[in-house]
């Protein structure tokens, strides 16, 4: 007997509970999620190597960073090329994650005349699919330091 009633219930909100998932999520409600979980805004303050050299400028010496391949592909190698507008002394580079601690990489920058460096750089890769490096070149003109940053996305596709 017990079974029956509770067997009647259930057949009285079978109907309800069904109106309740189906009307949850309408078939456009369905699709404008999925096209908003695709939508990624892009970001114009990071470098995008692809398009060109990313260009800074620090105490009136224009600095370009050229990241290769463009994609910035992790845990492959990748080749930096650095050029001053005038001649620095003591540049060192490093690479550090922006937005997440990925540890601290150095990068060895070897001088190829008084302008221009080169270097070679690989760094991990992050489960978040969003991996936002930041580039921190420091070097010495007249006697006083100074920095450059540039941000640039990891595994960009481009």
């Amino acid at each position: 007997m017990l079974r029956i009633n509770l067997s009647a219930k259930l057949s009285l909100y079978k109907p309800l509970i069904l109106a309740f998932v189906c009307s949850a999520c309408s078939p456009q409600q369905q699709a404008e999620t999925a096209l908003n979980t695709q939508i990624l805004v892009e970001d114009i303050s990071l470098c995008n190597f692809s398009q060109a050299s990313c260009d800074k400028q620090v105490a009136g010496i224009d600095l370009s960073l050229l990241i290769t391949p463009f994609n910035t592909p992790s845990e492959k190698p990748l080749t930096i090329e650095l050029v001053s507008s005038e001649a620095i002394s003591d540049i060192n580079m490093r690479i550090e994650g922006r937005d997440m601690f990925m540890g601290v990489i150095p990068v060895n920058l070897s001088k190829l005349n008084e302008n221009q460096y080169n270097g070679q750089l690989i760094f991990g890769s992050c489960s978040s699919n969003y991996m936002v490096w930041r580039a921190f070149v420091t070097f010495t003109k007249n006697g006083a330091p100074h920095v450059a940053i540039f941000d640039f996305l990891a595994d960009s596709g481009e």
